[in-house]
This record gives C-alpha cells, structure tokens and sequence, in this order.
C-alpha cells in the first residue's frame, strides 16, 4: 500500500493542468482552462480543468475528478498504478510498506499466474505460426479472410491434439503446474496431468490493460461444444470480464459508445472491419457487472446480438441491466438469418454504420418485439402485453421518457392512460422501483442546490449555519448524499488542498461527477456576503416547496381516494411541510 503522506506529495508536487496538458490541448478560459474531452467525441470544448482546485470536469459527459483520476481513466489504471505513475513524473520515490507473509505469497501467486498465461499464450501462438499441427488452423483462418496482422493483433494460437503438450511446455519452463491447475488450463487425473484445450483455435482473453486472464477455445469443425472457455480462477471471473476491452477503449474515449456482442468471431468480424469500439461476454449472459463496467468507459451501448429467438431473448434480457444502470442502450438490428460474422462477410463497413445509424432504442425494440410475438387483438393478449411491460417500464426513471413511451404504449396497443396506469397500480414512481443508483449527470442540475453545495464547500461559516439548519431540510438526492460526505471531510480540515483529495476519495461515480462540477465552476462565489446567498437560496427552497404542495393538491382532487396514488401522494405532501417547518 501507498502512505497517504506520499500521495499528497506527488499530487502537491504535480499540477493538473500539466498533467492533462499532455493528453489534451488546452487554453486558458477565466480562471479556469479549456480543451475538447478526451472521454467522449465533441466539437465544442466543455472539458475544463480548474488548477486552483487541481480538479477537472466535462459538462458535456460528466467525467469529473483529479488527475489521479484522470490518468486511471486516460490509461485504464489502477489508483496505486496511476500513483506510481505521476510519482515517476515528479520525481518522488514510492516506498511502500512492508508487506506482510500473507500478502507477499498473494502478491507472489499472482506473479506466477501471470507468467504461466503468458507461457501459454506464446506456445499456443508457435504452433499456429510454425508448428505442424497448426496447419489446419492457419488454412481455417485463411478461409475465413483472417489476416496475419488481425491474428497477431488477437493473440491467435492453436492447441494441438495432444494429452499433455501444454502441461510438458510449463514444465519445460519451470512453471509449477498446481498454479497452472489453479487457472483451469491444465488438469489432473489418476494416470496424471492432461490440458484442456485440445485440437481447437485459441483466443487469448485480456483484461483491460492487455494481460492474459484466460483462453477460449473454438473447434475448426462442426463438433460440440463450439467454444469451451478457462473455467473461474483468481484471475478471471467471467461475469465481470469482457473480451476485448483493452483493444476497444481508445476508440470508446473517442466516440464515447461502446457495441456489445456475443461470440469471439462476431467481435474480429467488426474490429476487421474498423469498426473498434466493441467488445464481447465470454460465453456468459451479460451481467449487472459488465454493465456496471460498460457505465464507467461509455455513455451509450449498442447491442449486436443474433437475430435469432435467442438473440432477442439476450437483447430483453440485456435491456433490464441497461434500465437499471439508466445507461441510454440501442438495438442494432441484423437482417433475419445473419449474425455480425456474416453480415460483414457479404456487405461492407459502412452498410453495417448504415444500420447502427438506425439503431433503436432498446425499450421501444422490446415493445415492438412484444406486440408482434402478440398481436394485441383481444382484451386478454393486451392485458398480457401490459403485464409484460410494466415491471420494466417501472425502471425507467426519466419522467419525460416514462411520459412518451406511455403514450405511445398506449396508443399501440388503443388503451387510454387511465387504464395504463390502473394496471400499474399508479402512475407515480413508487420507492421499490426507483434505481438504487441513479446517475447524476442525466438528472436535470438544480442551480440553488448548486450554490448551497458551494457555500458549504468553500465558507466554514456557512457549513455550521447549513449544518444548524440540517442538511436534509435544504438538499436533496445526491445532493444530500454529497453534503453529508463532505460535511463529514471537510470539518476541521485546514488543508489548502483537501478539494483535490476529496475527489479522490469520493467514491460513487455520480457523487465525483456532481462534486467536480461545482467545483469548476463556482468562481462567482468569490468574496460575496455568504449569509445574504444563503438566505436567498433557503427562500427559494421554501418557494419551490410551497409550489410543490400546491400541485400535489391539485392532484388529490382528482385521484381516487382508494388508491395507491393517493396514500402516496399524501405522504408526500406531509414529508414537504416537515421540511418547510425547518426552514
């Protein structure tokens, strides 16, 4: 582990805007500078980078943070890596401490894994370049138009048709083979150690910064099973890992989409094609995991799976994990029959753009698939297209999308939204719908709720006064969340520079996001009269609330008193003049 003394040194010793400066070209703007994001595809600069606070921020994607923050993201490093990195760059020497016997045989394990993938890669890659038995190999990769720089570019190898060829390279090598059995590459019977992979085309799968985790396996023939992949190891775990990532994220920072597919051909057929910013699951369903991962490298997901029954069931499924992540997810839809392989087998590069162009939305994909598998045609089948659709309708938090697709849902199906909304048992978002972790940079800013934020961060006095008052009685949402960590940071903290740790040290993406916006921009705050801002900002609040129970009261008039709506809104007109009896 790193000392945190050493961390504020090299991040004392380092300005951000040098940092960033290396990777993006920037102009100074007021006090802050200017450039065009490296994170996502933009004409007009909104990356801005404020060396007062040594924090950065992009209005346009909402990435935020420090410039540990910002090499982690640019080179896809650990916080630790990144550390060293910048601490090569100024200079300072990382002494970490001593580790402990348990730790150094974990740290030395992973060491051995390491070299034992990398064995195995490059005696895969030799047989498939020179060895005899990868002949079949090297004529299955000619026949299907794969070149020698995209086979080198994946790592390609082949395993021959032998018990033990691996097992006696590792051992030729000094590899001890318990470690490798560890991994799943190699096994052990009764008459002794055996590989896994036999007689079949080897893909190399890499984490994201490029290191061998695992292999997959595919036949040359029409023998099942088509791919068998390494099995879970302390270096792979399948949920979580997705194939390619480490050749797709330059293109993902420039274009800030990511396509997502299925099978290992499927994903060299378009990066063969130029098209780059795609990976694949490894043999696996997609996982809450591997949107989680999608979510922090893009803003939007294109999925590209087969246009078979199975494929459209992965779409729906994959559509769930989007919602809930509240990722923006499109359909790129294939002619019937084809899958990405084919298709850019017999069309060219810039038929499939064409198509990806045309991508839908995944929710409206979902409804369509919906109403054609069944026709709604009676009053049974669009009572069981509603019960299909409402359990994920609920996870769309969005009032103006919920709105839209409402209406539309509606009008396809000829119900009025009266009934819609009967079958949903209320049109209100109730709490057990709403996502657990909402993504700040897609909710509407609050400018008041801005400036309070402000206050607290940069006028002690004005921290005690909003903490007298209660946090939770002038912020909202992540907001709440916000002032609450940094309440808890920030009193009696006398650094000059605590914002650019707390950047660091804020982990939800949401809340960093949140916190290097306010930062880069609250230079109006500079040398005012906190206490009259404040007390404008509070009657502001009390106003917006007061507004709020009037709707809400309007709305009671008119909803059944029976209903789940109802008691709802009741609730929270109560919770509203709790809050407004505080102010």
């Amino acid at each position: 582990m790193i000392p945190e003394d050493k961390v504020r040194e090299v991040a004392d010793r380092l300005s951000i805007v040098e940092v960033v400066s290396e990777y993006v070209q920037l102009r100074r703007s007021g006090g802050n500078f200017l450039g065009l994001c490296p994170f996502h595809g933009e004409k007009t600069p909104s990356f801005n980078v404020n060396p007062a606070r040594e924090i950065f921020h992009c209005f346009g994607c909402g990435a935020g943070g420090n410039a540990f923050t910002f090499i982690m993201k640019m080179e896809g490093l650990s916080f630790p890596e990144a550390v060293k990195l910048l601490a090569r760059k100024s200079g300072i020497e990382i002494e970490e401490r001593q580790l402990t016997p348990a730790e150094k045989e974990t740290q030395d394990e992973f060491v051995r894994f390491q070299r034992i993938n990398e064995l195995t890669a490059s005696y895969y890659r030799s047989i498939l370049l020179h060895g005899q038995e990868g002949e079949a190999a090297r004529q299955y990769l000619a026949k299907r138009s794969v070149e020698a720089g995209i086979s080198e570019e994946y790592r390609l190898g082949f395993a021959p048709d032998r018990r033990d060829g691996l097992v006696k390279h590792l051992k030729n090598n000094g590899a001890e083979l318990e470690s490798a059995l560890k991994l799943g590459i190699i096994r052990k019977s009764d008459s002794g150690w055996y590989d896994l992979f036999r007689n079949r085309l080897i893909f190399p799968i890499r984490d994201a910064r490029g290191q061998v985790i695992a292999f997959a396996g595919r036949v040359l023939d029409a023998t099942l099973p088509k791919y068998i992949n390494s099995p879970e190891s302390p270096l792979y775990h399948k949920s979580s890992v997705l194939f390619g990532l480490d050749m797709a994220l330059p293109s993902i920072r420039t274009g800030s989409s990511v396509i997502i597919v299925e099978g290992y051909f499927d994903h060299l057929a378009l990066y063969r094609a130029g098209v780059q910013n795609v990976v694949a699951t490894c043999g696996t369903a997609l996982t809450g995991t591997h949107a989680g991962l999608l979510k922090r490298h893009a803003d939007r997901v294109y999925t590209l799976f087969d246009s078979d029954s199975a494929g459209k069931k992965a779409t729906i499924r994959s559509m769930e994990l989007f919602l809930e992540q509240r990722i923006p997810a499109y359909v790129i839809s294939l002619p019937a029959g084809d899958d990405p392989d084919s298709f850019l087998t017999t069309h060219s590069s810039d038929e499939f753009a064409a198509l990806r162009d045309k991508a839908r939305p995944v929710f409206e994909y979902f409804v369509r698939s919906l109403l054609f598998e069944t026709p709604p045609d009676s009053v049974d089948s669009k009572v069981r297209i509603i019960d299909e659709i409402v359990p994920r309708f609920r996870k769309i938090v969005d009032s103006v999308e919920r709105d839209l697709y409402e209406k539309e849902i509606c009008r396809l199906l000829g119900i009025t939204s009266h009934a819609f909304r009967k079958r949903m048992g209320g049109a209100k978002l109730s709490q057990q719908d709403a996502p657990t972790n909402p993504d700040r940079a897609s909710q509407t800013s609050d400018n008041v709720q801005d400036t309070l934020l402000a206050l607290l961060i940069n006028y002690p006095d004005a921290r005690a006064e909003i903490v007298r008052i209660g946090l939770e009685t002038v912020f909202t949402n992540d907001y709440l969340l916000l002032a609450g960590l940094l309440r808890d940071k920030l009193t009696g903290s006398d650094d000059d520079n605590v914002t650019g740790i707390l950047a660091e040290s804020i982990e939800q993406p949401e809340l960093k996001a949140l916190f290097s916006r306010i930062m880069v921009s609250d230079a109006y705050l500079a040398d005012i009269d906190w206490r009259a801002v404040l007390s404008q900002c509070t009657r502001s609040n009390e106003k917006k609330q007061l507004s709020s129970i009037k709707d809400i009261a309007a709305r009671l008039a008119v909803v059944d008193p029976a209903s789940t709506e109802y008691e709802e809104l009741l609730q929270q007109a109560d919770a509203l003049r709790s809050r407004k009896s505080k102010l």
